[in-house]
Formats: structure tokens, C-alpha cells, sequence
């Protein structure tokens, strides 16, 4: 175990990854979860170990598991020991742990991180200290905020943030457009409404959006959060049916179905359709049309983007939630109106096929997958896939175990553990030296002064 190995894994979701340990952990396999961090040296395996541990009170036994990875000095282990170090109520030791260099050798990130550290320590006043020079921008501050939160300092913190809440008003009139405190306005009024002056938030905050006083559009959302959460309902409106209608509708909308008024919201957002056919629209109601259990509505809605290009396209938002659902799955990509998503028409013949094996229909299914001319993943994958959902899953292993590949032994661990076989499922599971040694090398290009590639993609 080394030090560049854990932050490769890290990086790269090497190993075996969190989805995995949290599947394992889910079927009760703590004990070789802990079992395979110790000897494979997994990391997520160890952070997922730790966590459990923790929950259940057994900070000794964490320690015990982080040990041999804090070893290796890698900095992500020693913030990991010193969580637990602090949920076991030895605060002293979590900080002294990782305490920032006092030469000044110590990143942004560290400091914060540091400062954070110490509030949960109950010594929010010297978190306070840490930071205070250093706000030099609007990450520092957001920090600030989030480790004074319930912590009895919120007139202190405002007092800090006032002058760059007001530099930040001035900006655009000034047309200081990179200004480093461009979050300072939400800020200040998230403090206040903390505090409990939500109205002097709105009133705040709403002046600024009146007077275009402000940068970016987080603080127009921010000012309509504030509005829907305290149920400012017509002001709202106000915002919502405005020049920033875009930016804020379904937040509005969304208000309206809070306050039992879901038909009120739908209007309101056809009404938008009519009035400016945006795909922002289309996409809020025909999404939330489906969660209502109203798949035709949705599809009516959405109809007009299934052509559309990628992200605009409003196919897939309505394909996801349906993945396990293979009677409406079915019912949707069978739709008349339903077209080849833009420039990714597998995708199209891969969700037929998943909603065919989940309905029984499994030679339908794999005679599907395999004539698909573009296939996205190796198609013996696609087709272990299909049989796992249609309930076939010795036939699905074989399939796997007999590809053999990086990958296909990594979805067949994911299989053995729902079956029940989680000690196998890890021993299968490809090292993460392994799946280091797979990936494709980077091929080297020339590059210019300034360390850019002269070859495209620039």
C-alpha cells in the first residue's frame, strides 16, 4: 500500500467502488468489507468500514481499520483518523493530527478544512480566528458561514460579510464583473434568515434583485428560495412572471405544489409553454407530470424535445425513472412520437431491450442488443445485463466469468453480492493495480510555451 496508489484509487474510483461497498454493506457484509480493505489495501472498502464502524459506536475498531492507510502519510487517511478521532470525543488528538503547518505551508483547502475541524471541536472562535485574515474571496466565505451555522456568532459573521456584500452590490453598476465576493449578497441574507430576521433577508435581498444590484443568477435563486420558504407566495409570483422567468418559474411552481396548489402549477407552467416554448419549461412539467403517475401527459409535454440535441433532449429524463418499471418503460419508448435520441440512437435500442427482458421477453431482448450497430458497451455486458433482469442470473455470471474483462468482472462482482455471495463476489472483483494497469496510457502531444496541446483538442 502506498501513498500514490490510495490517491489513484481515490481519483479514479478505483478498486472496488463506493457503489459496491455500499452494496455489500447493505447485505450485512461488514466484516469482509474491513477483511478486504486490511488485505487488498481498498480504500473505499475502508472509508465505508469506518463509517459503519462509527455509526455502531466501535470508534477502537476504526481506528484500527484506517491504521495501515494513515501509515502509508497519505493526508486523506490522517483527516479520515482525525473524524473519527473527534466522533470518539478526543478532540485534542483529531487536531493536533492535522494541524496546519505553521511555516505557511498549508493549502487553502487544508485551512479550511482545519477550520471546520475545529468548530466541530466546539472551538468555533479560534475556527473563526483561522479565517479571518485569509477572506480573501467567495470560498473562504462560504466556509465562514457554513462552520458558524447554529454556533452563536451570526452578528459577528455579518459584520464580516457586510463590506463585501456592498463592494458586490456596487460591482455591475461598475462593471466589475470577476468580482471575488459575487456571493456575498445570498450570504448575507442566509445568515440573516438563520438569525431570524427573514424579513430583513427579503427586504435585503429583494432590493438588490430590484435594482439589478447584483451578479450572478445564484443570487436571484437565492432570493427566490427565501421567498418560497417562507411562503411570500405573490411576490414570488412578481419575480417569477418577470424578465427572469427562466431562471425562477419552477421554483415557483415548485412553491405552489408545496402550499397544495399542484393544478394552480401546472397552469401556470403551460402557460409559460404558450407564451415562450423553452425547453426548461417542458422539462419541469413533463418530469413532474411523471412523478404524478401521469406517463401520456408527460410524454405530451415532453414531445416536442425528444429530437432535441443532447442536454436539451427530453427523452431520457423521462426514461430514467422508468428503468425498473419495464410496463411503462415499454409503454414510453414504443410511443409514436418517441424518436432516436439525438446522435446517441443506442441508447434508444438499449432501453427497448432492458424493458423487453424485464417483461419476460428475453430472446426479444438479446436478439435486440446484438443487432444494434453502435453499441455502447461490450455487447456480452449488455447482454449479462438482460439476463439479470429478466431473473437469469447463473446464466448472467457464466456470461460475465467467461469475458473475463476489467469491466465484466466488475459488474459481476455487483451480481454475486445480490445473490448472496459476497466472499466470492470480492475475490473476482479485479485489484485496483489491476484495473490501474487496464486503463489506456495517454498518448503524448507537442505542447506550447504556455503547456497547451497544439494538436486539437486544444
Amino acid at each position: 500500500m502506498h501513498m500514490d496508489d490510495l490517491a489513484w484509487q481515490a481519483g479514479n474510483f478505483g478498486g472496488i467502488a463506493p457503489r459496491s461497498v455500499d452494496l455489500l454493506l447493505e447485505h450485512g457484509h461488514l466484516e469482509l468489507v474491513i477483511q478486504a480493505a486490511a488485505e487488498r489495501g481498498e480504500w473505499f472498502c475502508a472509508e465505508g468500514a469506518v463509517e459503519e464502524l462509527c455509526r455502531g459506536g466501535e470508534f477502537d475498531r476504526a481506528l484500527k481499520v484506517m491504521e495501515p492507510f494513515v501509515a502509508t502519510g497519505w493526508p486523506t487517511a490522517l483527516w479520515a483518523k482525525a473524524d473519527v478521532l473527534l466522533r470518539s470525543g478526543r478532540p485534542q488528538e483529531a487536531l493536533d493530527l492535522v494541524r496546519p503547518d505553521a511555516a505557511g505551508g498549508t493549502s487553502k483547502a487544508e485551512s479550511h478544512d482545519f477550520a471546520g475541524l475545529l468548530a466541530r471541536a466546539g472551538r468555533v472562535g479560534e475556527a473563526v480566528e483561522l479565517l479571518v485574515p485569509h477572506i480573501d474571496g467567495w470560498w473562504t466565505l462560504s466556509v465562514l458561514v457554513e462552520i458558524t451555522e447554529g454556533r452563536d456568532r451570526d452578528e459577528q459573521v455579518l459584520q464580516l460579510i457586510a463590506p463585501h456584500a456592498d463592494s458586490a452590490r456596487r460591482a455591475r453598476g461598475e462593471s466589475r464583473w470577476n468580482h471575488p465576493f459575487d456571493n456575498a449578497q445570498e450570504l448575507q441574507a442566509q445568515v440573516l434568515e438563520r438569525a431570524g430576521h427573514a424579513d430583513e433577508a427579503i427586504r435585503i435581498l429583494g432590493q438588490d434583485i430590484a435594482g439589478r444590484n447584483y451578479l450572478t443568477q445564484n443570487t436571484l435563486t437565492a432570493y427566490a428560495g427565501l421567498l418560497s420558504r417562507h411562503g411570500r407566495l405573490d411576490e414570488l409570483r412578481e419575480l417569477a412572471t418577470g424578465q427572469d422567468a427562466r431562471a425562477v418559474l419552477d421554483l415557483y411552481a415548485g412553491a405552489l405544489r408545496d402550499h397544495g396548489r399542484a393544478e394552480e402549477a401546472e397552469t401556470v407552467m403551460r402557460e409559460a409553454i404558450a407564451a415562450d416554448d423553452w425547453v426548461g419549461y417542458r422539462a419541469w412539467l413533463s418530469s413532474t407530470l411523471l412523478r404524478d403517475g401521469r406517463l401520456d401527459d408527460a410524454i405530451s409535454v415532453a414531445e416536442p424535445g425528444f429530437g432535441w440535441y443532447d442536454c436539451s433532449n427530453l427523452l431520457a429524463p423521462l426514461v430514467l425513472p422508468l428503468l425498473h418499471r419495464p410496463e411503462e418503460l415499454m409503454h414510453l419508448v414504443e410511443h409514436p412520437s418517441v424518436v432516436p435520441h439525438h446522435d446517441h440512437e443506442e441508447f434508444q435500442l438499449g432501453w427497448r431491450a432492458l424493458a423487453l427482458a424485464g417483461l419476460g421477453r428475453l430472446d426479444e431482448a438479446i436478439a435486440l442488443a446484438e443487432a444494434d450497430p453502435r453499441p455502447w458497451t461490450d455487447p456480452r455486458i449488455v447482454k449479462a445485463h438482460l439476463l439479470s433482469t429478466a431473473g437469469r442470473f447463473d446464466a448472467a455470471a457464466a456470461e460475465l466469468r467467461s469475458l473475463g474483462t476489467i469491466k465484466a468482472r466488475e459488474e459481476l462482482c455487483e451480481l454475486l453480492v445480490r445473490q448472496g455471495r459476497a466472499a466470492e463476489a470480492i475475490a473476482v472483483h479485479p485489484t485496483a493495480a489491476e484495473q490501474r494497469a487496464a486503463k489506456p496510457k495517454p498518448v503524448p502531444v507537442p505542447l506550447d510555451e504556455h503547456g497547451y496541446s497544439l494538436e486539437p483538442p486544444f
